[in-house]
């Protein structure tokens, strides 16, 4: 199994395709039509910039370090105070985040992959979409075929590790940007789509008053860098030594803010020319998006075009997810093939997450996850990074391979701003139970 990824650009791919997914396709522009448009993407910008320049870079740097993924890099990380036993189990926590929402996004991917074969078929330009998204999204068993395909599929492209990951998102994620960029010219096209561009790019300044749009958009940063105390570990365990980590981290940043400012462009715009809620969550995706298309003209062949870049962008999270997974279990037992791991993590990812179309229980599964294992295990690792390890050691690797060295400023900024800010989201997600 290959343990690097063979480029730079390889490895931003990779991050990219990690960082790009349902957070970016109806997680962005659901936020910014329920925050006032241009004033959520000021401060959306704002914490894209500021945790990519310490959160994401510092996970980056951890798995380098430790070249392994999460469990091994806690314990690396605890071991420098002489806690390797507390590293132990804390890295069980974000790792468990990581296995618990790829779980209910293959679910989520599943129902994507279903609307995609309607398209296909022609199926889906007829039927009352409300009805049609209530008839499988609240149904025990409604999805199986697709999920047994989405999840069997996605472990087969990480057999090799990070070569099969490499060579599947350099097809995936210029696919993603293109087909967007196809939809949102599309858009741009229809009567009343200037409505939204006006909505995207106005600020009302007013909202930036108000403490919730800033939470709404710190989590959202979060959530769509990856920056879990897990996932980008491992991606980083697989990154030369040669290569500038925090000019890698902005490069992924700048990509996976891209895709969700395209994917606002075909959102927005087409639920403005059509009169519709911008602040419709899931349902933008699988009832208010389809019914646009169904009055569209070529609106089938726009639909198969949507689904599939949403399809490119869940399978490339979701390899990130079960390779995190992957990678610490075969640190745990070393002795455990790689093939044998990747067929125990199908048997319970569709374990569950069968039972959880059973009692169509995705939906809670998703906010369980995301209010209380994702934020408390960020918080985990940002602590770790700026406050357990010796500062030296992860200076020294940010400063491996860079062009430009970091110094006090970026591990001041890390410390004194990034960790208090992980904290501060994790509270409020907790007490107001809001999903990170």
């Amino acid at each position: 199994m290959s343990r690097n990824f063979s480029s730079k650009w390889a490895f931003i791919l990779a991050c990219v395709g990690s960082a790009v997914g349902m957070a970016n396709v109806w997680g962005f522009p659901y936020k910014m039509g329920s925050n006032g448009g241009g004033a959520f993407l000021i401060v959306y910008l704002f914490f894209i910039a500021l945790f990519s320049y310490v959160g994401l870079s510092a996970e980056y740097a951890i798995g380098r370090r430790a070249k392994t993924g999460t469990l091994g890099s806690y314990e690396y990380v605890f071991k420098t105070r002489n806690l390797g036993a507390l590293g132990k189990i804390l890295g069980w926590i974000p790792l468990a985040g990581s296995m618990c929402i790829a779980i209910g996004y293959a679910v989520i991917i599943a129902y994507v992959l279903k609307a995609l074969f309607q398209a296909i078929d022609g199926s889906l330009m007829s039927v009352d979409t409300n009805t049609w998204f209530e008839s499988f999204a609240l149904t025990d068993y409604s999805v199986i075929p697709f999920h047994v395909i989405v999840v069997v599929g996605t472990l087969l492209t990480l057999f090799f590790g990070a070569k099969s990951i490499e060579k599947t998102n350099k097809i995936m994620m210029p696919l993603f940007f293109i087909l967007f960029l196809i939809l949102a010219v599309r858009v741009a096209f229809l009567d009343g789509a200037f409505k939204g561009y006006d909505f995207i790019f106005s600020s009302d300044f007013s909202k930036l008053t108000d403490p919730m749009v800033w939470v709404s958009a710190m989590g959202q940063a979060f959530f769509s860098l990856s920056i879990t105390g897990s996932g980008m570990i491992v991606y980083g365990a697989y990154l030369s030594k040669s290569e500038d980590i925090v000019s890698s981290a902005k490069k992924t940043a700048v990509f996976d803010t891209l895709a969700a400012i395209v994917a606002a462009f075909v959102m927005i715009p087409a639920v403005f020319a059509y009169s519709m809620d911008p602040a419709a969550g899931p349902k933008l995706l699988f009832v208010t998006l389809p019914k646009i298309l169904q009055d569209m003209p070529g609106g089938q062949i726009f639909a198969i075009i949507l689904f599939t870049a949403v399809i490119f962008g869940g399978i490339s999270s979701l390899q990130n997810m079960f390779e995190v997974v992957a990678e610490s279990v075969l640190h745990k037992f070393p002795n455990l093939k790689r093939s044998a791991v990747l067929v125990g993590l199908c048997v319970i990812c569709l374990g569950v997450g069968v039972h959880m179309e059973m009692i169509s229980s995705w939906g809670p599964w998703m906010d369980f996850v995301s209010i209380y294992i994702i934020p408390i295990g960020a918080v985990i690792g940002a602590v770790s990074w700026f406050w357990v390890i010796k500062k030296d050691e992860i200076m020294d690797e940010i400063n491996t391979g860079a062009n430009k060295k970091q110094g006090e400023f970026w591990y001041g900024v890390g410390r004194y701003i990034y960790v208090p800010l992980a904290l501060t989201l994790c509270v409020i997600a907790l007490s107001m139970n809001i999903a990170f």
